[in-house]
């Protein structure tokens, strides 16, 4: 692997990619705990397979964006490592499967020659950063947020503050106030506004905080109206902070941050937010959202004139598939791809055709799709005619005959149904016998493997989410029916109601009933969540009961969709961020690492990140040491207090202070030179007097 490391200009880069590359020797050689390892892996984008041996490559891709040379360098790597085949995900990341672990390192220096990386794009971190896919063309927003989505993501990266969090934390950014990015459903959300101070415009953000999918959806709270831009990143950086040293660790199914709002409240959550900004690298930090417009005008580049087509299929794509833009004399193409799947002969083409003719860029959309910018309007006949070469104009372009799911039981562990499998058939339906809703942009359907909502199901106005249901001695597949989802806008949403449990192969019969009951009985332009509000969430239970009964099972029922097999319930361990077991010789060393690391960003004159790199260090030895002493504890601030209570106050270990005392002291200075330099000693200090005391526990 020596080749490729020699072509990696970053250095910084260069020590994540050959880290990796140790700590794989290391785990094959024993060296190394392998939950620890896993917690490594994932935070590099390797994530496990359902298949073993192989892994899923997650490449982070901010706001979705790609120009033409990254995605020509996503596809050679595909080709080299994987399979050809890419996979769009709902957070506007591409995913590659069957990987070889030993290959990963190589993989990702591949990437990084296109700035493109792997960082952080698993695991207890801060995930891709996601955006609307029309920020910055939207004729409704009140700026573009791309810049701002940009920042957040730059800043986040390789942050010490959110490296291994008790959970993953999720952030995104609206073009506008109708939400097209689910703010309400993040950890933190944004949606820009425009404020008007002394005569003058000021560019800020309506923040929500705490929204979540999962088992229990929860809608963010509104935090505020307006926060000025320059305050932006300062306010997530704090919210951050609070979320690693106060949320859960021990408890996975409780440690997102929806858990820590509602276990404490948002005002106490807020107060520990306050009291966290002088600790803080920056109180204000403006962002150049000039510098960014200036250097992304639109190109006018010479294309052939082609004829437009005549006949339905044009005028249907034209219709759902080319969507105005805010810059006259320009639109933008959805790309409606089956599933988030596409593959890499085709992904080349469009490439050249985007670098060639359009502005060099794609967005990849929250709903599995792709949006090609920045189109000529007299163009659109030439794109028309060069993406049906490709098989790319399907219509429908987020309509209901746009159906979301995640890889459900291909490819995860966590999979209990086939969601890809029921989206296919489902589709089918559609596109044969209810045509009109192909151009119905208010309905949609998402589709889940399992209860963790990668495919939204439980934010859709119909979802599925996979189940099994027992049947004698057998189990079958399963899918759970919810109803009622909705973006409401403005930061407020609703959550889709569990309505009833089916067989799978019972699922096109629901949506038969769902839609043959809406067309007959809605009254004229009354949307769908209105119309199941007026219904009630019994009246299509009862719709929907006689699909329930396992009374009358065929054999058809045992074998899931897209299989050819009865059905297997086999669901391993989930690896989305979860919490992973400890060995004191490992947290031991953790933190020795950490404080080295502490080190070297002092002598690159970062104080911030050498304090938050100290301040882990202490918190990462007090754990190891109570761990040795049989304690447990589930959060980082709590590490703290019962480390006082179990060794200081007990006389066992002498710190001179309380151990609060000491880690706190980041809260209560400036990140200055001085302080960094004065902490760093102390947590060296500490460092070894836990590291003494351990040492003579074990020689007892």
């Amino acid at each position: 692997m020596q080749s490729f490391r020699t072509e990696i200009e970053n250095p910084v880069v260069e020590k994540d990619i050959i880290e990796l590359e140790k700590k794989i020797a290391l785990f094959k050689d024993g060296k190394i705990d392998e939950e620890k390892f896993r917690s490594l892996r994932l935070a590099r984008g390797v994530y496990g397979q359902r298949q073993p041996g192989v892994q899923m490559i997650r490449i982070k891709l901010p706001y979705g964006k790609v120009n033409g040379k990254q995605l020509h360098r996503i596809c050679k790597v595909s080709d080299e490592f994987s399979t050809g085949r890419l996979h769009i995900t709902t957070r506007q990341d591409i995913q590659i499967h069957y990987v070889s672990l030993d290959r990963t390192p190589e993989l990702w220096a591949e990437l990084e020659k296109d700035d493109v990386t792997l960082r952080e794009a698993c695991g207890n971190t801060v995930r891709n950063v996601t955006a609307s896919e029309t920020a910055g063309i939207d004729p409704k927003e009140a700026f573009d947020v791309t810049p701002y989505a940009d920042a957040t993501f730059k800043y986040m990266l390789r942050n010490p503050i959110c490296q291994e969090m008790g959970r993953k934390f999720k952030m995104a950014f609206s073009a506008s106030e109708e939400d097209s990015a689910l703010s309400y459903l993040h950890d933190l959300g944004f949606i820009p506004k425009i404020k008007t101070v002394d005569g003058q415009e000021q560019r800020g953000f309506k923040v929500m905080l705490g929204g979540g999918l999962g088992s229990q959806p929860r809608n963010a709270d509104i935090i505020t109206d307006f926060l000025a831009e320059d305050k932006l990143i300062p306010f997530i950086e704090g919210v951050v902070r609070i979320f690693d040293r106060h949320g859960e660790r021990a408890k996975r199914m409780k440690a997102r941050m929806k858990f820590l709002i509602k276990e404490i409240g948002v005002e106490e959550f807020m107060r520990l937010v306050e009291e966290e900004q002088k600790a803080l690298q920056f109180q204000s930090y403006p962002i150049d959202y000039k510098a960014y417009e200036e250097s992304n005008k639109i190109a006018t580049p010479e294309v052939p004139e082609v004829a437009a087509p005549e006949g339905e299929a044009y005028e249907r794509w034209l219709k759902t598939n080319v969507i105005p833009q805010k810059q006259g004399g320009y639109v933008s193409i959805g790309i409606k791809v089956h599933l988030g799947d596409f593959y890499t002969d085709k992904a080349r083409k469009l490439a050249d055709l985007v670098s060639q003719y359009a502005n060099d860029e794609i967005r990849l959309t929250l709903r599995q799709n792709i949006l090609i910018r920045d189109v000529q309007e007299a163009a659109v006949p030439f794109f028309y005619q060069e993406l049906q070469k490709l098989d790319f104009v399907d219509f429908g372009y987020n309509t209901l005959g746009d159906l979301t799911a995640c890889p459900g039981t291909d490819t995860c562990n966590l999979g209990i149904a086939s969601s890809t499998g029921a989206a296919h058939i489902l589709e089918e339906v559609i596109a044969k016998e209810y045509p009109q809703h192909m151009f119905n942009k208010d309905l949609s359907i998402k589709i889940s493997g399992c209860m963790n909502a990668c495919g939204q199901h439980n934010m859709a106005a119909i979802g599925f989410q996979g189940m099994s249901i027992k049947v004698g001695k057998s189990v079958i597949p399963a899918l759970q029916v919810l109803l009622g989802g909705a973006i409401l806008g403005d930061g407020e949403g609703r959550f889709a109601d569990k309505v009833i449990k089916i067989p799978s192969k019972r699922a096109p019969q629901a949506l038969r009933i769902i839609l043959d009951d809406f067309e007959k009985n809605a009254e004229e332009g009354e949307a769908f969540v209105n119309y199941y509000d007026r219904q009630g969430q019994m009246y299509f239970y009862e719709q929907l009961k006689p699909l329930a009964s396992t009374d009358d099972v065929v054999d058809a029922d045992y074998i899931d969709w897209g299989n050819e097999k009865p059905y297997v319930k086999a669901v391993g361990v989930g690896e989305c961020a979860g919490v992973v077991i400890d060995l004191v010789a490992t947290l031991l060393l953790e933190a020795r690492e950490k404080l080295a690391n502490a080190e070297d960003s002092l002598n690159d004159q970062k104080w911030s990140d050498g304090i938050y790199h100290t301040y882990a260090t202490l918190v990462n030895a007090a754990k190891a040491i109570m761990i040795s002493e049989g304690k447990s504890a589930n959060s980082y601030a709590n590490i703290v207090s019962q480390f006082d209570e179990i060794f200081v106050s007990t006389g066992k270990i002498d710190l001179g202070s309380s151990f609060a005392d000491i880690v706190y002291e980041l809260q209560k200075n400036e990140p200055t030179e001085d302080f960094a330099r004065a902490y760093y000693a102390k947590a060296e200090k500490v460092y070894h007097i836990i590291s003494d005391y351990r040492a003579k526990e074990v020689e007892a």
